[in-house]
C-alpha cells in the first residue's frame, strides 16, 4: 500500500481497484496511515466519487475490519436501521412487533449525535435498563427472548469509526458512498439475514431531497443484496417531528403509548410499514405485523425485553416511571389559524440545547428534557393555545422556548404531508 499513489488515483478521477481498497482499509485498522493522509483521501472521494464497485468494495472492507456476527443460528432475523431524524422512536415499536410475529431481532444501535436521538439514549431512560452487554448475554437473550438491542460494539466495522470520526471534522460526511458504506458495513457486520431501511428525507433529516434520498436508499439495497443479504427501504418525510413526543423520556413513553394502540397515527403507519417489509424479507407473513401489535402481543414481547436487559418493566403499564423534568413551560399560538409548517431541525435543536443530547461523542446527555408536541401540521388553532410543552431544568431553556416557537408557522389552511413517500426493493 503506498498512500500517496493511492490518493492520487481518487484525486485524479480514476477508480480503485477492489484489492487496493481493502489494503488501504486494513491500513487504516491497523493504524498505519496517518490521519492526514486518510483525511487528504476523504476530500478526493468528496469531490470524485466513487462507482458503485469501489463503493461495494468499501463496504465490504470496512465490514470485514473487525468481527462479523454469524446470527444464522438464531432463525430469521431482522435488522432495522434509521438514517436519523427528530422523534424518530421508531426501533422501540417496530422491533418488538418483528420478535412478537416470529422474526428474531438481534440488533446494535447507536447513541445520538447533534439534533437527532438514539435508540441507546431512550433505552438508558428506563431505570436499570443494560446496553453493554457481552456477545454471550447478546446471543442468549436473542434466542430466549427473540429480541436484544446493545450498544454498538467497538469490534464490529472498527475502520468505519475511524473514517466517520475524520468525516466529521473535515466537512466530508455528505457523501452518498461514504455514506452508503458506513451504514451498510456495520449493519453487515451485525449479521442479519434482511435488513429493513427507513431513509428520512426533510428538514430535520440528513437528506433534504426525495432524489437524494431516492439515490441513497437504491445504492444501500444494492449493497446489501450483492452481499448476500436481503434489503428494503422506506422514504419516509421529516419535515415535521414523527409523532409528538422529543426527547430520549417522553419518546420511550409514547413508544410505549404506540405498543398500546395509544400512539400518534404516524409512528404506527411508520411503524408498521418497517416491520412488514422486514418480515416479507424473511419469508413471513406481513400481515403478521398488525396482529402482533393489535394483540397485544409486541407489547408483551417488549416487557419481556426490559426485564431481560435489567430494565424495570413496570415502566409498560406506569410510563410516569420514565422521569420527566420538572419545569414545564408551554408554547402558545399568537394568532387563529392552521398550523402550516413545523420544522423538526428546530425543535430538534431546542432539545439540544436544553441538554437532551450531545454536540460531541461522549458527552453525558438528560434523559428527562424534551418537548411535547400538542399542535402538528393541519391542527387549527386558536390564539393562546398551547402549541407545545417544554419540559426543561433551566439549562437552555430560553434559546429552547425561541426555536420551538420558530418551529411554527401558523396559516389560514394545510394539511398533514405525506408520511410514506416510496419503498425502495432490490429489482
Amino acid at each position: 500500500m503506498h498512500p500517496v499513489e493511492f490518493i492520487r488515483e481518487k484525486r485524479d478521477g480514476r477508480a480503485h481497484a477492489p484489492e487496493e481498497i481493502r489494503a488501504w482499509i486494513e491500513a487504516i485498522a491497523q493504524d498505519r496511515v496517518p490521519d492526514y493522509q486518510v483525511a487528504a483521501w476523504l476530500m478526493a472521494v468528496y469531490f470524485r466519487g466513487m462507482t458503485r464497485e469501489e463503493t461495494f468494495a468499501l463496504t465490504e472492507a470496512m465490514a470485514h475490519s473487525g468481527e462479523v456476527l454469524d446470527l444464522s443460528a438464531l432463525g430469521p432475523t431482522v435488522d432495522k436501521h434509521s438514517s436519523g431524524g427528530v422523534g424518530d422512536k421508531t426501533s422501540l415499536v417496530v422491533a418488538p412487533i418483528l420478535a412478537a410475529a416470529g422474526a428474531v431481532v438481534a440488533k446494535m444501535s447507536g447513541r445520538g449525535l447533534a439534533h437527532t436521538g438514539g435508540t441507546i439514549d431512550k433505552l438508558e431512560s428506563i431505570p436499570g435498563f443494560r446496553t453493554e452487554l457481552g456477545k454471550e448475554a447478546f446471543f442468549r437473550q436473542a434466542r430466549e427472548v427473540g429480541l436484544v438491542i446493545a450498544a454498538q460494539s467497538a469490534d464490529l466495522a472498527p475502520a468505519d469509526g475511524k473514517l466517520y470520526a475524520l468525516r466529521d471534522v473535515t466537512a466530508t460526511v455528505e457523501s452518498e458512498p461514504l455514506i452508503a458504506s458506513s451504514i451498510m458495513s456495520k449493519k453487515l457486520a451485525a449479521g442479519a439475514q434482511a435488513i429493513a431501511l427507513d431513509v428520512k428525507v426533510g428538514k430535520g433529516a440528513f437528506l433534504k431531497t426525495l432524489e437524494d434520498a431516492r439515490s441513497l436508499a437504491g445504492l444501500m439495497v444494492e449493497i446489501g443484496e450483492r452481499a448476500g443479504r436481503r434489503v428494503a427501504a422506506v422514504l419516509s418525510q421529516m419535515d415535521e417531528p414523527l409523532g409528538r413526543a422529543v426527547g430520549n423520556a417522553i419518546e420511550v413513553q409514547e413508544a410505549i403509548a404506540a405498543l398500546r394502540g395509544e400512539g400518534p397515527e404516524d409512528l404506527t403507519e411508520l411503524a408498521l410499514a418497517l416491520a412488514e417489509e422486514g418480515l416479507a424479507l424473511v419469508g413471513l407473513p406481513p400481515d403478521r405485523a398488525r396482529e402482533a401489535l393489535e394483540s397485544g402481543a409486541a407489547l408483551e414481547k417488549f416487557r419481556a425485553f426490559v426485564a431481560a436487559q435489567g430494565g424495570d418493566p413496570r415502566v409498560v403499564d406506569e410510563p410516569e416511571r420514565l422521569a420527566l423534568a420538572p419545569g414545564v413551560v408551554e408554547v402558545r399560538a399568537w394568532e387563529d389559524g392552521v398550523v402550516a409548517e413545523l420544522d423538526a431541525l428546530k425543535v430538534g435543536l431546542a432539545v439540544l440545547r436544553l441538554g437532551g443530547g450531545r454536540e460531541k461523542k461522549g458527552e453525558p446527555i438528560d434523559h428527562g428534557v424534551g418537548v411535547y408536541l400538542e399542535k402538528k401540521i393541519g391542527d387549527r388553532v386558536k390564539k393562546g393555545e398551547v402549541l407545545a410543552r417544554v419540559y426543561h431544568r433551566e439549562r437552555g431553556l430560553a434559546e429552547a422556548k425561541a426555536l420551538v416557537a420558530e418551529a411554527y408557522r401558523i396559516g389560514e389552511a394545510a394539511a398533514p404531508p405525506p408520511l410514506i413517500l416510496e419503498r425502495v426493493r432490490a429489482r
